[in-house]
């Protein structure tokens, strides 16, 4: 006897419908496409979200230039992925998004702004000595070839200060620290003025962790210029750092034109960077210069962050801004050079 007839159904293997598995592949791109944008996002805006003033983001905020390259490095790979099989656009075109709006908030930095002609200069060098470890002899030797007309030097007490005046002294500068020989000089400033500058008046400020101290009156006129140092934001003193950046209104808002040189451990990327210098205008993003890294000296320029700064109140102009080398330092030292009304 012959056996029984199949039908058709039974005679065809059980598919998944087509329809079916690309909802469902779908579905998995888009929330993989969304999860890294939103990671990204949080790693790029953190500033934007509000939570770049506490640990771990405002460390991680200071590198958003290199945080900008990453997520667009990732994009060009998802779209080396998406020749390959086009339903993976979603997820380059998420971290392109990203990337771009990331890049127009460093790229401008890279821009000069023209400076106004008349007027009178003014040369600024500031240089973190890393706790007065930093070689005198080289630092001296910087600033006499450089030869600005005043010059910060964060981490610098009365012991590195009493270190670097003879070198200076027979060139025309006066070395003036915030602190005395005996105290560390991780916890003072240092400020050199040359002697051009004629009768010029000291200051310390201790409201903040780095006593700094303020220049004024002989050739400085009207303006105010102060050698700063903030501390860092680790994590168990980010604190402490905002208090220390809240102190900067003073000068960017006060009366009266004034430049505030250091190293202020914050980059433009912070927020509470941005909200503290309101009114004044940094040298390094004004030159075009904006991107420089000037700590660790370990690193690439352009893979560390720039928390070396010298800001001026308005109307005041940055004409140039350059990094150096200084022997014995973890930072480089800056110097700009600045158009005054």
């Amino acid at each position: 006897m012959s056996a029984p007839p199949h039908s058709e159904a039974e005679t065809q293997p059980i598919r998944r419908p087509r329809a079916r598995r690309r909802r469902r592949f779908g579905v998995v791109r888009w929330t993989f496409a969304v999860v890294l944008g939103a990671g990204a996002s949080v790693a790029t805006f953190p500033d934007r979200l509000g939570i770049d003033t506490r640990s771990p983001f405002a460390q991680l905020i200071a590198f958003r230039p290199v945080v900008v390259a990453g997520v667009g490095v990732l994009a060009l790979v998802g779209l080396l992925i998406t020749a390959m099989n086009r339903r993976f656009w979603p997820v380059p075109a998420v971290l392109a998004l990203v990337g771009v709006v990331g890049a127009s908030l460093v790229l401008p930095r890279t821009v000069a702004e023209a400076a106004p002609a008349g007027g009178s200069t003014l040369k600024v060098l500031a240089a973190n000595v890393y706790e007065g470890r930093a070689d005198a002899d080289s630092l001296a030797a910087l600033i006499i070839a450089e030869d600005p007309d005043i010059v910060s030097i964060p981490e610098s007490g009365g012991r590195f200060a009493r270190e670097l005046a003879p070198y200076l002294e027979p060139h025309g500068y006066r070395v003036e620290a915030s602190n005395s020989t005996r105290a560390r000089d991780v916890t003072g400033n240092t400020i050199i003025v040359a002697e051009r500058l004629g009768d010029v008046r000291f200051r310390v400020g201790d409201e903040v962790r780095f006593p700094y101290i303020e220049a004024t009156g002989g050739g400085l006129g009207d303006l105010r210029f102060v050698a700063f140092h903030s501390v860092a934001p680790m994590p168990r003193s980010v604190a402490t750092w905002r208090a220390d950046l809240g102190v900067l209104p003073q000068w960017c808002r006060g009366e009266g034109p004034a430049v505030i040189a250091g190293d202020f451990n914050a980059t433009l990327d912070h927020s509470v960077f941005r909200e503290a210098i309101a009114g004044c205008r940094d040298a390094g993003s004004q030159a075009g210069n904006g991107l420089t890294g000037t700590w660790p000296t370990w690193a690439p320029a352009w893979l560390g962050p720039q928390i070396d700064h010298v800001i001026a109140t308005k109307p005041i102009v940055a004409e140039s801004f350059e990094t150096r080398l200084v022997p014995g330092s973890d930072h480089r030292a800056i110097v700009a050079t600045l158009r005054l009304p």
